[in-house]
């Protein structure tokens, strides 16, 4: 199983990137982006259910970001727009695949910086 996240950058305030997360291996129940910014934990940014029918927001993304997934290429995408200087983090994409045992995955994480 791999996770492999791509788009991150260096952008200005007020501008959007898509992160993308490629899924290789597995399909997986639960696809959702983490982020991490120094000094701090890792908080749950979005998360979306194998359809697509149900996602999650954390308060401070909420109308700003979407999640959104494409089970037939296996690819989970994060729309961020309006970004803010404390959107600054690293990225990581998580995937969670609930059989017999519940099985969680990480990619590497892909660093987005906004600049005020």
């Amino acid at each position: 199983v791999q996770l492999v996240e791509s788009g991150g950058g260096l952008v200005q305030a007020g501008s959007s990137l898509r992160l993308s997360c490629a899924a290789s291996g597995s399909t997986f129940n639960i696809m959702d982006w983490y982020r991490q910014a120094p000094g701090k934990q890792r908080e749950l940014v979005a998360a979306i259910t194998v359809g697509g029918g149900t996602t999650n927001y954390a308060d401070s993304v909420k109308g700003r970001f979407t999640i959104s997934r494409d089970n037939v290429k296996n690819m989970m995408y994060l729309q961020m727009s309006s970004l803010k200087p404390e959107d600054t983090a690293m990225y990581y994409c998580h995937a969670v695949k609930i059989g017999f045992l519940r099985s969680d995955y990480w990619g590497q994480g892909t660093q987005v910086t906004v600049s005020s």
